[in-house]
């Protein structure tokens, strides 16, 4: 697979503060803020802050230390969210699992039963 990070996509310009956002949580690894097109009651986006595509980029190009610096991120939007009672981690990848913006994001989902992700087969 061939990773081709554009710098010009709307997370980067995020990230260079050339777009303004709702920031709900920022560290040195990731910056999270709500989805300007909320799906539930809690919609966040927690992107890294390096040049990554998709969850596999990620996983694949990042130190342990970004990778782990996310990770926390996760946890403290997770708390500062409230979604104790349960939420929905999704990454959607290419163009096949309808990635909008190539730079890897990951939507926390909660504040409500959220459903089924996909109807049983």
């Amino acid at each position: 697979m061939d990773f081709n990070y554009d710098p010009q996509n709307i997370f980067a310009k995020i990230l260079r503060g050339e777009i303004p956002n709702k920031t709900v949580y920022e560290n040195d690894h990731a910056l999270a803020f709500e989805d300007i097109a909320p799906q539930a009651p809690v919609h966040i986006l927690i992107i890294p802050k390096g040049p990554y595509m998709s969850l596999d980029h990620f996983a694949m190009a990042a130190s342990a230390e970004e990778q782990v610096g996310f990770m926390q991120a996760v946890a403290e939007v997770c708390k500062i969210a409230g979604v104790e009672d349960g939420f929905r981690a999704i990454a959607n990848t290419r163009e096949a699992g309808v990635q909008d913006v190539p730079h890897f994001h990951l939507h926390i989902l909660g504040g409500r039963v959220l459903g089924r992700m996909l109807p049983k087969a």
